[in-house]
């Protein structure tokens, strides 16, 4: 946790084949994702996250445009450092959203997860 992005593309793979084996496959995720998305091949549990689509996007995309973006090398270092800082609490967010939905976390005990 977290494994959206090129940790689930890689990851999918994988599911889809441990379901043709006969396994059945649960994912769990937040709400808010780039790319998990529902299947026919897992059952998918998510749980709410204190974020939109659109902010989880921004963080996102305001990274990578930073890593291009010119200016001084302490500029660079303190624009990388705060967005560094955003992308750890939205993960922080997504683990602490997980860990205290209850309801989830019954289920996971319950199928032995």
């Amino acid at each position: 946790v977290p494994v959206d992005g090129s940790h689930w593309l890689s990851m999918r793979e994988l599911l889809d084949m441990l379901q043709q084996k006969g396994h059945e496959v649960v994912v769990v995720a937040p709400e808010v994702t780039m790319h998990i998305k529902p299947s026919k091949s897992f059952v998918m549990k998510t749980y709410p996250v204190p974020f939109t689509k659109k902010e989880m996007d921004d963080v996102f995309e305001g990274f990578i445009k930073d890593v291009f973006e010119e200016g001084s090398f302490l500029e660079r270092v303190i624009r990388l450092y705060q967005r560094a800082k955003q992308n750890s609490a939205l993960f922080l967010a997504t683990c602490t959203h997980l860990l205290h939905n209850k309801e989830l976390i019954r289920y996971l005990e319950e199928s032995k997860f």
